[in-house]
């Protein structure tokens, strides 16, 4: 069982116990990530502190008023926050108070009015085709285990367009390779099904015969040197490497490949909707912005490649 966050000492012991009250329900309730956990309990720490400092701190969190909520969430734009950061602020906030309804512990949602500040939506990054193929080349392709390892997840990230903690924790069991198919457990814990492709069937069909000859018959799929499960940031190291093999000296992370995966799909043709399902995204707003993506790819070579595109 996960370990519970601890909440700064100086916090009235009332406020402390709610705090782990509301994390506990999040984590087995609502099934969050231990990332998202640790996410929201920062987000309320900032603003216990501050209503603690506060001219008139309130007795209890039930008494905590909307113009506070205001008052904190100025003084994180005065401190230079993101608008985005501020955004995920403020849903931290309305989440902890909406429980406190739900349970009956107030009367009102004070943070029910609040506005979150408007937020320019940044393009996601992407590689192009010919980069990914030269990613997934990166590994040496001779008897190597940890060459074998890492293309087949490599090819895992770029087939599924999974994000990196479903990667890491795929087991043995949610393989499905004469289907092409593995489950993945998202946001939530939410399964889904995601497709594999020849080569990343072919990869992972070559590491697990490499592990099963070295006696590594673990419930993950991705193991460390060690035999253990690979973890986020060792996956984050390990595409680094090859991002650098492969001559791409520019900011990456495995949600590259996922923004790459999306967007590849789009330009030869697949329906949001189905990009959607793939990904796993709850609200189609949220894949929408690779048809942005798409349009300028678009664009660039209407430009290059339309006589008249130049011309007003």
């Amino acid at each position: 069982m996960p370990e519970e966050e601890e909440s700064p000492h100086d916090l009235p012991i009332a406020w402390q116990k709610e705090r782990a009250e509301y994390l506990r329900h999040i984590r087995e309730v609502r099934q969050v990530s231990p990332h998202t956990e640790r996410a929201y309990g920062k987000d309320l720490d900032a603003l216990f502190l501050f209503l603690l400092k506060s001219e008139a701190p309130p007795a209890s969190l039930s008494g905590t008023r909307p113009a506070q909520l205001r008052l904190h969430l100025a003084g994180l734009s005065q401190q230079g926050l993101s608008p985005a950061t501020i955004a995920r602020h403020l849903s931290s906030i309305r989440a902890f108070f909406r429980w406190l309804e739900d349970v009956g512990r107030i009367a009102n949602q004070p943070a029910l009015s609040l506005k979150a500040p408007k937020r320019k939506r940044k393009l996601p990054r992407y590689l192009e085709e010919d980069e990914v193929d030269s990613l997934l080349a990166a590994p040496s392709p001779v008897d190597d285990p940890e060459g074998k390892r890492d293309r087949a997840l490599l090819e895992v990230l770029y087939s599924t367009g999974c994000r990196a903690s479903e990667l890491v924790g795929i087991d043995e069991q949610d393989l499905d390779l004469k289907q092409g198919r593995v489950l993945l457990r998202g946001k939530g814990r939410k399964e889904r099904w995601a497709m594999l492709g020849g080569p990343a069937t072919e990869s992972i069909e070559g590491y697990l015969t490499q592990k099963s000859l070295r006696r590594l018959d673990r419930n993950a799929l991705f193991l460390n040197p060690k035999g253990g499960r690979l973890t986020d940031r060792s996956l984050r190291r390990i595409l680094q490497r090859y991002l650098e093999k492969a001559g791409i000296h520019r900011a990456c992370s495995p949600h590259t490949l996922r923004h790459s995966f999306a967007t590849h799909l789009l330009r030869r043709g697949a329906d949001l909707r189905t990009v959607q399902e793939l990904l796993g995204h709850a609200s189609l707003g949220t894949t929408q912005i690779y048809t942005h993506v798409s349009l300028e790819g678009l664009r660039k070579l209407y430009q290059q490649a339309h006589p008249m595109a130049g011309e007003k």
